[in-house]
């Protein structure tokens, strides 16, 4: 099943009249989406009462949640005592999701800061490793996210991300295409643009983890350094578009959970990602 629906509460959702976020279960099914990430964006914070409504209310009407990490996890910090605060982080964010019923968390793997890029991804990848060895003894089921990046100076692009989902086999792609696109400068413009991300990820990474990766998909602003800012489905100008993404996961039979984070219109536009495919 392809999984659909929004980052955070749109503003659809406070013109409903509804405020909290436990009624966003019965809200996203009365449209027919059935996903939702929630962001623990700014830190991880919520009492055991409201992640228990949330869990409930979300069952009760079969929608999907995942969960964001922190915005500042960076696995590339040359201090040993910032790597633990990352992955503190990620374990708080995991514990937080499976309270609410969810198994995903995505994260933001690193920054350059004052290494080559080469330097960084390496660090990255050992301090991935750390993580993995953490969270092995965490008594449920997850999958951690590494997310592709919008800017420049970050770490995760196509590649690096598809080589940390190797490390082991708890962490999956998230692919925020308005990131890719934006720190390519508008590469994603064909649909073969996106066969080629596919494919290679399938290839390195095999179809079973492949075909249920995380997906984040906006149309991103940009300029010479990457991303700067999200946008709407109704901008013509900076992209990328849905559709030709879309049809090629019907056509590889893929089951990606679609998130979709526009600037406000988010739910209105994970309608119009659900309307490309045929059975979601």
């Amino acid at each position: 099943m392809i999984r659909i629906g929004p980052s955070g509460n749109s503003d659809a959702f406070y013109a409903s009249g509804r405020k909290h976020t436990y009624q966003e279960g019965e809200f996203l099914h009365s449209i027919g989406l059935n996903a939702f990430e929630y962001s623990f964006g700014r830190g991880v914070s919520m009492s055991d009462d409201t992640a228990n409504k949330i869990k409930s209310e979300f069952a009760k009407y079969g929608i999907a949640l995942s969960v964001h990490a922190p915005y500042y996890t960076n696995f590339a910090n040359p201090d040993p005592e910032m790597i633990a605060k990352s992955i503190s982080y990620i374990k708080q964010s995991l514990t937080a999701c499976n309270k609410m019923g969810g198994e995903r968390v995505v994260f933001h793997p690193a920054a350059c800061g004052k290494a080559t890029r080469a330097e960084a991804v390496e660090a990255t990848k050992r301090n991935l490793a750390l993580l993995a060895e953490s969270c092995k003894d965490i008594p449920f089921a997850f999958k951690l996210c590494a997310e592709t990046m919008g800017k420049n100076n970050q770490i995760g692009t196509v590649e690096e991300v598809v080589d940390f989902c190797l490390i082991d086999d708890m962490f999956y792609p998230c692919f925020d295409f308005g990131h890719i696109n934006a720190y390519t400068h508008g590469g994603l413009k064909t649909k073969d643009d996106y066969r080629r991300i596919l494919d290679y990820t399938i290839d390195k990474l095999g179809f079973e983890k492949a075909s249920v990766m995380h997906v984040h998909f906006s149309k991103i602003q940009y300029g010479d350094k990457g991303e700067i800012r999200h946008l709407t489905f109704a901008d013509d100008k900076y992209g990328p578009e849905y559709a030709p993404l879309g049809e090629l996961f019907d056509e590889y039979k893929m089951s990606p959970y679609i998130v979709c984070e526009s600037n406000g219109t988010m739910s209105d536009d994970a309608l119009i990602i659900k309307n490309v495919h045929k059975n979601a």
